[in-house]
C-alpha cells in the first residue's frame, strides 16, 4: 500500500494501478481454502477495502471485459466472505448477555451506524421523518441498520427485514428478541423478494441492501419487481456503490431507475462504503 500511496497524483490513483493493485488482492482471495474469518482472510479484505476507499477518478462502467469479470468475480467473493464475517459474530453475540449492547464489537460497526445516521438523514430531508413501516431486504444475519435506525432514529416505526437465507434470519431474531421493545417492532421473513408482492403495498420505505442482486442483471430485475408491487408514493433506498469502491459493490446507475422519481444521490468520500441512492414511485 505505501508504493500506491506514493504514486496518488492530484489526490487520485491512476486507474492502471489501482487496477493491478485489485487484481493481486483477488487472486490473492480466489486461492483462500476458506473465506471465514481468519487472520489472513481480514487482512486481505482490509487492504481492499483501505485501497478502494481512496480518491479515485476511475468510471467502472468503462472497465476492459477481463476487468469487469474479474470485478464481478470479487464483488461475489466480498458477499460470500460478508455473509460468513456477520454470523461468525452474530453467532457469538447470541452467547452473551444483553448482545444488543455489544454490536460495536463487529469490526464494521460505526460504518453502520454512520451509514444509517447519513440515511436516516437523506430521508428526512425528503419528508420522511417516522415512516410507520420499513422493509429492509437483504438484512443478513447481522441487520445493524435495522438495529440502529430502530433504537437511535424510528424509534416507533415496524421493521420488517427479509433475507433469503433462513439460518441468517434465524440468528438475526435471537438477537433481537433480547430486547422486548425492539422484538415487538422487528419481524424476520425468509424468502426471495422476487416472490413478495402484494406486501410490498404495504410499506412506507423500503431499503434495498447492496448485494441484493450481485450483477446488474439481478439488480434491474429485483427494482423492477420492487417497483411494480411497492406502494404509489413510497420511497426505496438503494445501496450503491461510485468509483473504486465498485470493486466491493454492485453500481447503480440513473438508467437502471427507470420509472422512479430520483429524489437523492449521496457518494460518501469518507470510510463509509456505499452510496445512497433515494427514489419514489410516483403517484400516478
Amino acid at each position: 500500500m505505501a508504493s500506491l500511496q506514493s504514486s496518488i497524483s492530484e489526490n487520485c490513483v491512476p486507474d492502471d494501478l489501482l487496477i493491478a493493485e485489485v487484481t493481486q488482492i483477488h487472486s490473492s482471495i480466489g486461492k483462500l481454502e476458506s473465506l471465514r474469518p481468519s487472520k489472513q482472510v481480514n487482512s486481505l479484505f482490509t487492504q481492499l477495502v483501505n485501497l478502494c476507499t481512496l480518491p479515485s477518478s476511475i468510471n467502472i462502467t468503462n472497465l476492459p471485459s477481463e476487468v469487469q469479470l474479474m470485478r464481478e468475480s470479487l464483488i461475489q467473493l466480498c458477499g460470500r466472505a460478508e455473509g460468513l464475517l456477520e454470523l461468525h459474530f452474530a453467532n457469538l453475540l447470541v452467547n452473551v448477555s444483553r448482545p444488543l449492547d455489544h454490536l460495536n464489537v463487529f469490526p464494521y460497526y460505526w460504518n453502520y451506524v454512520k451509514l444509517a445516521s447519513l440515511e436516516y438523514s437523506i430521508l428526512y430531508e425528503n419528508g420522511i421523518v417516522q415512516p410507520k413501516r420499513v422493509a429492509f431486504v437483504g438484512s443478513g444475519s447481522m441487520p445493524l441498520t435495522s438495529f440502529v435506525l430502530a433504537t437511535h432514529h424510528m424509534q416507533t416505526t415496524q421493521f420488517v427485514n427479509f433475507d433469503i437465507d433462513e439460518s441468517a434470519n434465524d440468528v438475526a431474531h435471537q438477537i433481537a428478541a433480547t430486547d422486548d421493545e425492539l422484538e415487538s417492532r422487528m419481524k424476520f421473513e425468509t424468502c426471495d423478494i422476487l416472490e413478495v408482492k402484494e406486501r410490498l403495498g404495504e410499506f412506507d420505505c423500503i431499503f434495498l441492501a447492496a448485494l441484493v442482486g450481485m450483477n446488474k442483471e439481478d439488480k434491474v430485475k429485483i427494482l423492477g419487481h420492487v417497483k411494480k408491487y411497492m406502494k404509489a408514493g413510497g420511497t426505496l433506498l438503494v445501496r450503491s456503490a461510485n468509483r473504486a469502491r465498485g470493486f466491493l459493490y454492485p453500481v447503480i446507475e440513473e438508467n437502471d431507475l427507470n420509472g422512479f422519481e430520483i429524489l437523492s444521490i449521496f457518494h460518501p468520500t469518507n470510510e463509509v462504503i456505499n452510496s445512497v441512492v433515494l427514489v419514489r414511485k410516483p403517484l400516478f
